[in-house]
């Protein structure tokens, strides 16, 4: 087994303490603050020892057999909120409205699993009837940043000659608007009816849910001529799982806890462009 460690900031001397706990035959840098522990003896007494203290060093641990390489993936899809952005798009525009605390309340219900994701879309969604559709405008200008990490990363998966996948349960106005500014391939997500300049509080056409964001994911693989195998999948919330459940690596980003416990990767510390250690 391999191990790699990662972390933020001034991390080298903690890194090299976490490693130290793994008893490598080898250790490698693959980048200033990323260490990679080779063949070690792998256990699960072993693993919760290493997670202990790598969550209390506030590092990040991904375990893999072999190597995974750049070469071997042809597609990279992102879930929006929460992920390559760091916000919830919809909770902003409900705060235009001064209704966040209930459509964040239902908001985080949802990505933890506990509500069907397009009945909670539908119910947050009609909070918003009325609301003047420059609020949207207002949103993307004033709060939507991309998520640590998230140019580089991409930067760097478009270098390789891999393809990119914005495919979110978020809206239309937001990823058309990130697909055309970060050179993203594919984009799917819903759309909001808008009639004279306000929100009607319905969305038009089917709901992007868990298994429409897998539909996407395989669709675009076939449109590649790639196998889902073939495609890194990132998420933080459970109507990711199905799309990431099908992906030759899935990472889980700042995450649920239900997403992390299913993922090839969980980042909890560094950002998007954690996994560029892991593809050598």
């Amino acid at each position: 087994m391999n191990l790699v460690l990662q972390g933020v900031g001034d991390c080298q001397a903690r890194l090299e303490r976490i490693a130290a706990l793994t008893a490598p035959t080898n250790l490698t840098w693959v980048g200033e603050r990323a260490l990679r522990c080779e063949g070690i003896a792998f256990s699960p007494a072993l693993r919760q020892t290493i997670e202990v203290a790598a969550q209390a060093a506030q590092l990040d641990t991904t375990y893999s057999i072999g190597y995974h390489k750049m070469s071997e993936f042809k597609l990279v899809a992102m879930d929006m909120d929460s992920t390559l952005i760091t916000i919830e798009c919809i909770d902003e525009i409900a705060d235009m409205q001064g209704l966040k605390p209930q459509v964040s309340e239902i908001t985080e219900a949802a990505m933890r699993g506990e509500l069907d994701f397009s009945e909670s879309l539908q119910r947050r969604v009609a909070l918003l009837e009325g609301l003047d559709a420059s609020a949207l405008e207002r949103v993307y200008e004033e709060r939507l940043q991309l998520s640590p990490g998230a140019a580089e990363m991409l930067q760097a998966v478009q270098a390789a000659g891999l393809k990119t996948l914005l495919v979110s349960g978020g809206f239309t106005f937001f990823t058309d608007r990130l697909k055309q500014r970060l050179g993203i391939d594919y984009s799917n997500a819903n759309q909001l009816e808008i009639i004279d300049g306000r929100l009607t509080g319905k969305v038009i056409g089917n709901i992007v849910d868990a298994e429409e964001k897998k539909r996407t994911v395989e669709r675009v693989c076939a449109q590649l001529g790639i196998l889902p195998s073939q495609a890194i999948v990132m998420g933080d919330g459970a109507n990711d799982l199905k799309m990431m459940g099908i992906s030759g690596m899935s990472v889980a980003f700042r995450a649920k806890p239900v997403v992390r416990e299913q993922a090839n990767v969980a980042l909890n510390f560094v950002g998007l462009d954690g996994i560029l250690p892991l593809l050598t």
